[in-house]
């Protein structure tokens, strides 16, 4: 089978090695010269992800027969809805499905609209005074949104990031007047409690899920520093995480196959991977969002475990029938850590060589996936993002994190690694942090 891949990162490096997994043939446009997944592919066009029209008759005249897109980017510009007119299915969502994750105050009113458990008090904001009136009627204890997409760093919570209510009016302003994310706010309570992932596979109406993750958005040890994409996340070998039980799992699912219906009554039918992002607090999961396809760190996490044949998922992904495909994970944990530029969550350093020793990585028994890097004869040099992840799988957490460790230590250069990430003494303190909050005995 001949499949499309759009992307450049380290999660779209995870989709094509699991493709090639499969035995497809993957041809893939990406805006970077990643050297993990160029090495995969049979063939690579470095074009912008957004071109629509140049990523349709890239697959057109490679007479690919399936598609996917990594990032939310493409999918907010309509490639899903361009690649699907040029007669090419695709597992991913549309353009009007993706506002579940492109637009904050769409899929919040979503799920007021359809009675979605597991939503929060919101207002949303587009002028300075409305921001006031929500303050009237939230308080401060609350979280800052722009309604778009940031790349997962626009987020401000109070107490963490925002310290008065000065510090609110004066974030609101700059989202409004520098459009970041559109020019629209939403305000939502904050949530106390750990988060979350649970992404599944969706066909339009069923909802298979996948291992629950959690990921690490700030940049440095002990949750300390600024948001960033991701430094890292783990998986329990049960597909469970030390402090969430099968219960709050099952709830978060639930949570999802009723968003997927609500889409589904709104015309919108969802197929694509769908990401969770959930807090579990003393009442149970909450949503925080939802993205329109895999995590990223979170997928080099599942796809990693995946057993199933990647390539037949999404064909019945795009086929809108998912009933007699297998899903099956390895029952196994994992643990993955990223290499980042020094200075990433502020000020990175892009341009930078870095020097990664494949050969040590994988005889410290981990998986490598290469993120936003440049190759250039045959050197590899950062960007602004992230530049490698390193996956360890195992029987347990503590050995996959070793793994992971291990592998960290053979990518060389101005870079760093948040180390705690899977670490017990870390996990341990979150698993009686959640118990305090659930008023639990330790």
């Amino acid at each position: 089978m001949r499949v499309l891949a759009v992307g450049g990162g380290a999660r779209e490096h995870a989709i094509v090695r699991a493709l090639a997994r499969s035995g497809a043939e993957v041809f893939v446009c990406m805006k970077n010269s990643n050297p993990g997944i160029a090495r995969l592919a049979k063939e690579v066009a470095l074009v912008d992800e957004t071109d629509v029209q140049k990523v349709v008759d890239f697959a057109r005249a490679k007479s690919v027969e399936l598609a996917i897109v990594g990032p939310e980017a493409p999918l907010e510009a309509g490639l899903v809805d361009g690649l699907e007119a040029a007669e090419i299915p695709t597992a991913g969502p549309t353009k009007g499905a993706a506002r579940i994750e492109t637009s904050k105050s769409f899929m919040r009113n979503l799920m007021k609209k359809h009675g979605v458990r597991g939503s929060v008090k919101f207002a949303k904001a587009d002028t300075v005074r409305d921001v006031l009136t929500a303050l009237d009627s939230f308080g401060t204890d609350l979280v800052v949104k722009p309604v778009g997409l940031t790349g997962g760093k626009g987020v401000k919570v109070f107490g963490e990031h925002l310290m008065t209510r000065q510090d609110i009016i004066t974030y609101a302003d700059e989202i409004i007047s520098k459009r970041i994310g559109g020019a629209s706010i939403v305000i939502e309570e904050k949530l106390v409690g750990e988060e979350f992932t649970v992404q599944a596979f969706c066909d339009g109406k069923r909802v298979v899920p996948m291992p629950a993750v959690q990921d690490h958005k700030r940049a440095y040890e002990g949750d300390q520093g600024p948001n960033t994409g991701g430094m890292g996340s783990y998986s329990q070998e049960d597909g469970l995480l030390p402090f969430l039980s099968r219960h709050d799992y099952d709830e978060a699912v639930s949570i999802m196959t009723d968003t997927v219906r609500a889409l589904e009554k709104e015309e919108a039918d969802y197929r694509g991977p769908l990401y969770g992002q959930f807090m579990l607090t003393k009442d149970g999961p909450k949503v925080i969002e939802f993205n329109a396809r895999f995590g990223d760190p979170e997928a080099m996490n599942v796809l990693s475990l995946l057993e199933s044949d990647f390539g037949a998922i999404c064909e019945g992904i795009a086929a809108g029938d998912l009933s007699k495909k297998e899903v099956r994970f390895a029952s196994k944990a994992s643990v993955c850590k990223y290499v980042v530029p020094q200075g990433y969550g502020s000020t990175p350093l892009s341009g930078e060589e870095i020097r990664v020793d494949e050969e040590a990585i994988e005889a410290a028994g981990a998986i490598l996936y290469y993120a936003n890097v440049n190759e250039k004869d045959g050197r590899v040099f950062t960007t602004t993002s992230r530049s490698v992840g390193v996956v360890g799988l195992a029987g347990n957490i503590e050995e996959a994190e070793r793994i992971a460790e291990d592998g960290v230590q053979h990518v060389t250069g101005k870079v760093f690694v948040r180390h705690d990430i899977g670490r017990k003494d870390f996990l341990d303190r979150k698993v009686a942090r959640m118990n305090e909050i659930r008023g639990l005995s330790a």
